[in-house]
């Protein structure tokens, strides 16, 4: 009973912190618990609470962590544009112009001030100033 109520003490933290290890000392404290629903002796119970909690420390956070650092970052919303090539559509330079940039026409203007782009040309976007795309 005792392993249960410290599985339950243990998985507070885990919903509070949301540190995943005291969810793997929670499954540490269910196993000893069912050892001791087992008969399983004090020692015993100890020894699978310890081997259990520690296995799962040891094997699931570098797979967490691998699995983190796979995931490609997901960009949204202007930071998905960054990058993106447009056509130009009305004269584009340091004072302004427009370009068709992922099927909307965008109002823009070059990185540089001295450059210029005419209508047809492919640009590339640097950065989204407000409702504007600075290009070059």
């Amino acid at each position: 009973m005792w392993w249960l109520i410290a599985a339950v003490g243990l998985g507070i933290p885990l919903v509070l912190t949301a540190m995943p290890e005291f969810g793997m000392f929670a499954v540490g404290a269910v196993a000893a618990a069912v050892t001791a629903g087992l008969g399983g002796g004090v020692v015993t119970q100890t020894v699978v609470f310890v081997v259990v909690s520690t296995a799962l420390i040891l094997v699931v956070r570098p797979l967490a962590r691998r699995a983190n650092q796979q995931l490609p970052g997901l960009r949204s919303g202007v930071d998905a544009l960054r990058g993106r090539q447009a056509v130009v559509l009305e004269r584009v330079d340091g004072e302004g112009g427009r370009i068709k940039l992922a099927g909307e026409v965008w109002s823009a203007r070059a990185l540089d001030g001295n450059e210029a782009y005419e209508p047809g040309a492919k640009v590339d976007v640097v950065e989204i100033d407000g409702a504007t795309a600075v290009v070059m």
